[in-house]
């Protein structure tokens, strides 16, 4: 199953969001490929109901991105 990853710098004036496709079971499972791809720091995840999509922050050197993660 694919799972689209879309960051998002929060510090970040312009707003300007990023998408990757990752290769995963579950949306667990696509946060932590993305993470570790990354090499960033999973701060905070959030897994709603069924069918929606799943948001995290993640931390990477001095910056904090939101993510958002659903089904591609």
């Amino acid at each position: 199953m694919q799972f689209t990853i879309e960051t998002r710098k929060l510090t970040s004036a312009k707003g300007e969001t990023l998408s990757t496709v990752v290769e995963a079971t579950d949306p667990d499972s696509a946060l932590s490929e993305f993470v570790r791809k990354s090499a960033s720091e999973l701060v905070s995840f959030s897994t709603p109901a069924r069918g929606r999509e799943s948001i995290a922050t993640v931390k990477k050197n001095d910056s904090v991105y939101l993510v958002r993660v659903y089904e591609a």
